[in-house]
Order: C-alpha cells, then sequence, then structure tokens
C-alpha cells in the first residue's frame, strides 16, 4: 500500500462508527517496519469476547477484530488475520512469528515470554452448572470430585491451575468443546468468561451460571518481546480505543454482557 493509498483508506474509515475520531500519521517511527511490509498480521482466537465467525459468510467479528482493522487503517497498512481455535494456542504463534500482534488476557506467565499493552476490556472468570447442581458459588465448586472444564491453556486454564485445591481440571482443545464436556455429563462445572457461559446457557436453559467469580480476565494486546516501538504504539492506540468510545461500541455491537472497558491506564514514557 502506497502513502496515497493510505491516506485514501484513513479518510474512508472516519465515516465508520468503528474507527477513532482522527486518523495517525502513517508516517510514524515507531511501526515503520509494519509500513514498510505493507500489512499487520494480527492473531485472533475464536471466542466470544476475541472475535466469532458470521455464520453466513464465515468472517471473523468482534472487538478484537474491530480494534486490528483499525489499527491497520491508523498504519495505512492491510490487515491479514491469523486466527486460532481458542485464547490458549495463540501463544503457540508467538513461537513460530505468526503474528506482529495478538488479543489476549493479561497474566505473568504470558507476560514472561511477550509484552502487553494496558488492558482495552475487563470481563468477569466464572462458572456454569447444569440445573441440578449443589454448586451455588464460586468456592463451592473447589471440592473432591468435582470436574472442571476448561479450555486447554486459555487464561481460566491458567489461573484455576494456580487456585485450585480439590476440583480437577477438565481440558478441552476448543472454547466450545469445554460446554459440550458439561452439557455430555463429562465434567461437572464450565470455567470460561461470563459472555461465554451467557451464551452456553442459551443452548442449556436450565443451567445457571454463577452470580460471583473467581477472577477478572483484562484483555490487552500482546506483542513479541523486545520491541519498545510497538509497544509504545499500540500502548498509545489502546488508551485513544477507550477514551474515544471505540472499545465501548465495539462492545454493543457484539452484544457482550458481563465485560466492561477498562480504565485508562498512566502509561510511562
Amino acid at each position: 500500500m502506497n502513502r496515497r493509498d493510505a491516506i485514501s483508506l484513513g479518510a474512508a474509515i472516519l465515516s465508520s462508527p468503528f474507527t477513532i475520531s482522527t486518523a495517525w500519521p502513517a508516517s510514524d517511527a515507531r511501526v515503520a517496519d509494519l509500513l514498510k511490509s505493507g500489512k499487520i498480521r494480527a492473531g485472533l482466537a475464536v471466542a466470544p469476547i476475541m472475535a466469532t465467525k458470521d455464520p453466513k459468510t464465515g468472517e471473523l467479528q468482534g472487538v478484537a477484530v474491530v480494534l486490528a482493522r483499525e489499527i491497520a487503517a491508523q498504519i495505512g497498512v492491510s490487515l491479514e488475520q491469523v486466527s486460532y481455535a481458542r485464547p490458549g494456542a495463540v501463544m503457540a504463534g508467538l513461537k513460530s512469528n505468526a503474528w506482529d500482534l495478538a488479543f489476549l488476557g493479561i497474566d505473568p506467565s504470558r507476560a514472561a515470554e511477550a509484552d502487553f499493552t494496558p488492558a482495552y476490556l475487563e470481563v468477569d472468570l466464572t462458572y456454569l452448572v447444569p440445573a441440578n447442581s449443589s454448586i451455588a458459588r464460586v468456592p463451592d465448586a473447589d471440592r473432591p470430585g468435582v470436574r472442571i472444564a476448561v479450555p486447554r491453556n486459555d487464561l481460566v486454564d491458567v489461573l484455576l491451575s494456580r487456585m485450585l485445591k480439590q476440583a480437577t481440571l477438565v481440558r478441552a482443545d476448543t472454547v466450545a468443546g469445554a460446554f459440550e464436556l458439561v452439557r455430555t455429563g463429562q465434567a461437572d462445572v464450565c470455567a470460561e468468561p461470563r459472555p461465554n457461559l451467557l451464551q452456553d446457557h442459551a443452548l442449556m436453559p436450565q443451567s445457571r451460571v454463577l452470580a460471583d467469580r473467581f477472577g477478572v480476565n483484562r484483555v490487552g494486546i500482546v506483542i513479541p518481546k523486545g520491541n519498545a516501538g510497538h509497544l509504545s504504539y499500540f500502548s498509545e492506540f489502546v488508551e485513544r480505543a477507550k477514551a474515544s468510545g471505540l472499545v465501548q461500541r465495539a462492545i454493543e455491537h457484539a452484544g457482550l454482557q458481563g465485560v466492561q472497558v477498562a480504565p485508562a491506564a498512566k502509561l510511562t514514557q
């Protein structure tokens, strides 16, 4: 994409509700390498709080997709979507250099391998249980014999692996697979972000999503470790996206519940 095309693209997106009101200069030195390559590769997990597939077109949509498209438009490059079946699989792409940025829950175990911007979303992490379950609150689930279904290597898996004392984790290879374990009686509890579970509840009407939570998923943009320019640029982007209302509009358009825009963060220079 040449500079004229980038300027035209920046002008075109200003009429969209999913944009920051003013474009950044395409010549920002912090992302000069991306501008030179002409594209940015975004790692996108198929999960309600990240991205979902349009049932008719198969195209990805959702909050992370909105942000990825806006980033590409602000820089003046094309967007290449790299999709994953669950959030926990995204980190594998870091090792194979499959993406330039991705969207994930912020956790110290991941921060040892990659750098995160401030959070743009905060999401309740909780449980779904069948109608006949005696589990009424989160602490009730940590008992001997209780099987808690989680998507493998997702943040809920990471957190509960550290927190649980007596219950057993049962791991699925996809987000939908974790719910299926409960629906088919192979697990007693499903642990996921609240928006996921509210969607699952519609498929299992007699189930219950607990009111309390065992954690909060603070979702940010993740980049390969050690690129200070990219980290600075994308951190500024996140704060602009929150302040402009872009993140809130994307949440509303996706119809997400149990999700809030993360508070503003103070950026270090």
